[in-house]
């Protein structure tokens, strides 16, 4: 069994991750920006995302809603989130895709900047969100100590709150976010943007490692970087979850004019990961 076993931290995602570490792998989550080139392009992404190759892809779909004002976002994701924008994407299409992946079996969740949640409003985001059978929303830009509305929707309504560390945290704050989180926490490797990199950051295990020792409740999943099987399983021989994001967009290059080809290439990508991931542990 996992070492963990509170289901109130856990929440709805991080039981998918648990039963992931039971099996003797970490999770994969799969990122991908609803409306990007297209909503329904957007959908079949995620379900190929999903699929993976030979029926080896994410057990997580981390849905991004775009944003005119990214702060974390590397160019890929810019690119992709701009497009989306000018096409007119919303919530209300983040939330559909919840329910196309819910559909797939695997886990959705939603990354967004806490504007767009203020917007919709608060408790409705976090009901909403529960309702389409969503399990979470990563906040890149909420500070765990300075929400208690976020804190209060989502213990009303069951939706799990992901917050981030990173390098610079200090023991203080990075303690302080994790006990605020359910689910799991999301541990930036490297200070920067998202984006794909040739080698990943040395970063990474300090970073876990200070992560569990102030509070080994709760998994702790690694972002930013990883582009192959090869990264992917070197994350996740330290790490409960490898998230990838710009290194699958990146697989869609014909801004939908070539669908069949995009989606073959990102089925390989996925598969790729999936299976640096079943080994990361072997």
């Amino acid at each position: 069994m996992s070492q963990f076993d509170s289901a109130e931290r856990l929440g709805r995602s991080g039981q998918v991750v648990a039963r992931c570490l039971d099996e003797g792998r970490p999770a994969f989550v799969g990122y991908y920006s609803v409306g990007f080139p297209g909503v329904d392009a957007s959908l079949e992404a995620m379900k190929a995302i999903v699929e993976g190759d030979e029926g080896r892809g994410a057990d997580i779909v981390e849905i991004g809603m775009p944003y005119s004002d990214p702060l974390m976002d590397g160019l890929v994701i810019q690119r992709a989130n701009t497009k989306a924008l000018a096409r007119g994407v919303h919530t209300k299409h983040a939330l559909q895709a919840v329910e196309a992946v819910a559909r797939l079996g695997a886990m959705p969740m939603v990354m967004t900047y806490w504007n767009v949640i203020e917007a919709y409003g608060v408790d409705a985001f976090a009901r909403d969100l529960a309702a389409a059978g969503g399990g979470g929303v990563i906040t890149p830009d909420l500070p765990a100590d300075d929400c208690p509305e976020w804190i209060e929707a989502t213990d009303k309504h069951g939706t799990d709150r992901i917050f981030l560390i990173a390098p610079s945290s200090s023991e203080e704050r990075l303690r302080m976010t994790m006990q605020a989180s359910r689910g799991w926490v999301y541990a930036t490797s490297v200070m920067g943007v998202t984006g794909a990199r040739a080698q990943t950051s040395d970063a990474g295990p300090v970073i876990v490692e200070r992560a569990r020792k102030a509070d080994p409740t709760i998994p702790v999943g690694i972002g930013l970087g990883v582009s192959n099987g090869d990264q992917a399983a070197e994350i996740g021989s330290y790490a409960d979850l490898v998230i990838v994001g710009s290194a699958l967009i990146s697989c869609m290059k014909s801004d939908g004019n070539d669908m069949a080809t995009d989606l073959s290439a990102l089925r390989r990508l996925s598969g790729e990961i999936a299976s640096g991931v079943e080994r990361s542990r072997a």
